[in-house]
């Protein structure tokens, strides 16, 4: 069983955080936000997948499973390196305070990284060069694939790799050399935005352990079928003769739409996965584990079994469950890594074999209060909460609490909060958050929205909609509202501040 003390914390991507220039990123935005985590007594900071984004702006979409959002760069520490100047940031335009319009942000982030490249180049930076140098050795395994990746796609005007020359969509040596060699000054580019990426990310992670706040990260099963992983690794997904799907990932109907949700993510060949003892994903979270403390595995119950989808169905209703790889996988995972500092985001259609395979490796799973509220049996209720769990008011996929009890449902579950608890509900948002504070699951975590008191419009993600997702952001003001100090004073009402675990700790080596 991971460790993880009586605690509470925050759920917050970085994109979400203030600043300048148009998204969160890992400057000093980042830093404050830590020192209100633990100003407030909260340990955990969770984020959503870090990789780089694409159509859609889904971190649940990206182009690697192992690189990181170049557009989380804090141009303003490059400023520091000595990598930008300061007047080299005085253009920047009135960007959108409460929201990110990724349109017009990636095109300026993009100049701006692209004349940090020149001036490393052309510059004398012998101590970051020697950090440069020690990280591409460090991340050969899957930078030198991506780096290319993305350098043929923008020669490719970014369309998806099943669409570029045969030779090159199934990576023929001689057209790769060539490739690499037509293309070098693009892939290091790309390499050095990756340096940037983990070496602000890392200080940032370091920062935070200083504080005493973990990262949870989150890792999605699935991959994006445009992504360098696909490409490099083409025979460990289920694709025809070019390239594309023959069967995707998905979920069958259920609460969040009555078709299902047609992911489009390729499958995996788990069986070749299985032959090369999951070497891919070794070094995956492997790679993760080195940003994070803690990894949520998005749509865990697809290691026991998934829905496959015939990639030619418009919706994800026509599908089968098919058996995944089961505790062979998280054998194979332990042997390499040891102890599996993991989190089972065990929601949706749950079978016993889930539950099994979470608990024989002991695995926390996940309890999200907004769906609780439906008879005295359901497992979200706090009664029925084990220690062994993560307690969520809403995740990144639900609406804000505010926004759920005031639009999405009605006087039934109404009633019902108000009998389970035996008073009147006069504020929702910390009702739900002292009766996550008071269950006896090991962690308690909220999003950031719900400290806010925010309604339906600072959600972060709609299921299944087109547009309007991952835009959320909070200005610097808000760190000030009136929410933190009910957060902190539940907090320890509710013994999760970790001066208190310390002295629970110390009473315990003392007895």
């Amino acid at each position: 069983m991971i460790s993880l003390p009586r605690s509470s914390g925050i759920l917050l991507h970085p994109t979400s955080l203030p600043g300048p220039y148009g998204i969160g990123d890992l400057g000093a935005g980042a830093y404050r936000f830590v020192d209100w985590l633990e100003a407030h007594g909260q340990s955990i900071w969770q984020v959503l997948p870090l990789g780089p984004t694409s159509y859609g702006d889904s971190p649940y979409q990206t182009l690697s499973a192992f690189a990181g959002n170049s557009n989380l760069i804090s141009l303003d520490l490059l400023v520091q390196d000595g990598l930008l100047q300061r007047s080299d940031l005085a253009d920047a335009p009135p960007f959108p305070r409460g929201k990110v319009d990724y349109g017009w942000i990636i095109p300026y982030h993009n100049q701006k990284l692209s004349t940090a490249w020149h001036n490393f180049m052309m510059g004398n930076h012998p101590v970051l060069r020697r950090e440069y140098k020690q990280f591409l050795d460090a991340h050969h395994f899957w930078l030198e694939d991506f780096a290319l990746f993305i350098a043929l796609k923008r020669q490719h005007q970014l369309r998806p790799w099943v669409e570029w020359e045969s030779e090159l969509r199934q990576r023929e040596s001689t057209a790769i050399t060539n490739a690499a060699a037509r293309l070098a000054e693009h892939i290091d580019s790309e390499r050095f935005r990756q340096w940037l990426f983990h070496r602000q990310w890392t200080a940032l992670k370091a920062y935070a352990g200083s504080k005493g706040i973990r990262l949870f990260g989150d890792l999605p099963i699935f991959v994006a079928h445009d992504s360098a992983d696909v490409w490099a690794h083409q025979h460990e997904y289920c694709l025809d003769d070019s390239g594309n799907p023959t069967v995707i990932a998905g979920v069958p109907p259920d609460y969040f739409s009555p078709t299902g949700q047609r992911w489009g993510n390729p499958l995996y060949r788990w069986d070749v996965m299985h032959s090369n003892g999951y070497s891919w994903w070794i070094e995956r979270i492997k790679s993760l584990l080195n940003l994070v403390d803690y990894i949520r595995i998005d749509h865990f119950r697809g290691f026991e079994a998934y829905w496959e989808i015939p990639a030619s169905e418009p919706t994800a209703v026509k599908g089968q469950w098919v058996k995944g790889p089961g505790a062979a996988f998280f054998e194979a995972i332990q042997s390499a890594l040891g102890e599996l500092p993991i989190i089972a985001e065990d929601l949706g259609v749950i079978t016993a074999g889930v539950e099994k395979l979470r608990d024989d490796f002991a695995l926390p799973g996940m309890k999200v209060l907004q769906f609780a509220w439906s008879d005295p049996a359901n497992p979200f209720l706090p009664h029925n909460h084990t220690v062994n769990c993560i307690v969520y008011t809403g995740t990144h996929d639900n609406n804000t609490t505010r926004g759920w009890w005031e639009n999405e449902v009605g006087e039934r579950t109404h009633s019902f909060v108000k009998d389970y608890l035996g008073q009147d509900v006069h504020d929702i948002v910390w009702t739900l958050a002292r009766v996550g504070m008071r269950s006896p699951a090991r962690v308690f975590i909220m999003p950031l929205q719900d400290v806010l008191g925010l309604g339906a419009n600072a959600r972060m993600n709609t299921p299944g909609a087109s547009a309007g997702n991952w835009t959320w952001r909070f200005t610097e003001s808000a760190l000030t509202h009136p929410g933190k100090d009910a957060l902190l004073h539940i907090t320890r009402l509710y013994q999760r501040h970790p001066d208190q675990q310390a002295q629970t700790d110390m009473t315990n080596a003392n007895a």
